[in-house]
């Protein structure tokens, strides 16, 4: 009974949606990307598709989604937004992350990203324009990638940081107290297969067009390169999704190194209390807030 209530809801959700997208105007950029996505078609194979073309979105958007925080390091006027503002980015430590990601991104990350036509053509995923979901679907999609990816983050990082095993895998990533947003997939490579296996999970799930796999990799990178951004930015469009976590509740993560385990949302962490020490660090915050307030006045 409630599992018809809820695919109810969700029929009845989606045509609300499909009847206000109805009144949209025309986006006009689909028919341009509309003549692309065939160009592409016609021009190259579908594992030239899969496999480079996912290589070329993932990089491309990784280092694009990078560069605000790379330039807000030399903007002074951005310095208030910075979280850690005594521990300011080094030119050492930023070559570093870029050559271990470069050996990541081509040594680990490609290897899967091969595999990409061989999911595709197992699980018989369509590429042409016809078939590919709305827009409102993707964004539905995605989220459902989101909350799939962060339930697995959160667990398997919380494992990663036992005392056992943190300084032969986890240890890696933390070497950096003060995050900057290149440092978002500056990994061991252990680590980087361990906890990128959430992001697989939901792409089994929902994938039903290729575009998902595309869409999933700017949305999920978008995400990570601002929660180790450093800065929390004020009007930061990715604080509406409901129950973001953010740069702060993951610099603190990385300052304190116990609890905010979760990537995205913060109720696991809430669930099982351990942003406990993230939540008495605001409150002391605050208290510093109004003293200081207090006594200029």
């Amino acid at each position: 009974m409630a599992m018809n209530d809820s695919v109810n809801i969700l029929n009845s959700a989606y045509l609300a949606v499909e009847y206000i997208d109805s009144f949209l105007p025309d986006n006009p950029l689909q028919q341009p990307f509309k003549n692309a996505w065939n160009y592409m078609l016609d021009n190259y194979t579908k594992f030239q598709i899969a496999t480079w073309g996912s290589l070329i979105v993932h990089e491309v958007s990784y280092f694009l989604l990078c560069v605000p925080g790379f330039v807000f390091q030399f903007i002074p006027y951005m310095q208030k937004y910075k979280i850690q503002q005594d521990k300011p980015e080094t030119w050492e430590k930023q070559w570093k992350c870029f050559k271990t990601l470069l050996f990541n991104h081509f040594f680990i990350q490609l290897p899967l990203i091969c595999g990409t036509y061989y999911f595709t053509e197992y699980f018989n995923i369509p590429y042409e324009w016809e078939e590919m979901p709305r827009w409102y679907v993707l964004v539905a999609q995605c989220f459902g990638c989101a909350v799939i990816e962060d339930a697995w983050h959160y667990f398997l990082h919380r494992l990663l940081h036992h005392k056992r095993i943190y300084k032969y895998i986890h240890k890696v990533h933390h070497e950096f107290v003060s995050p900057f947003g290149m440092q978002a997939e500056y990994a061991h490579p252990l680590e980087t297969l361990i906890l990128g296996t959430g992001f697989f999970i939901g792409i089994v799930v929902f994938c039903n067009h290729v575009i998902l796999l595309w869409a999933w990799v700017i949305c999920r990178l978008m995400e990570t390169i601002d929660v180790h951004s450093g800065y929390d930015v004020p009007l930061n469009p990715l604080h509406l999704v409901p129950f973001y976590a953010g740069a702060r509740f993951h610099d603190f993560h990385h300052m304190n190194f116990i609890g905010n385990y979760a990537s995205t949302f913060t109720w696991w962490d809430r669930i099982f209390g351990t942003d406990s020490q993230f939540i008495a660090y605001k409150e002391k915050e605050k208290k510093q807030q109004l003293t200081m307030k207090k006594k200029a006045n």
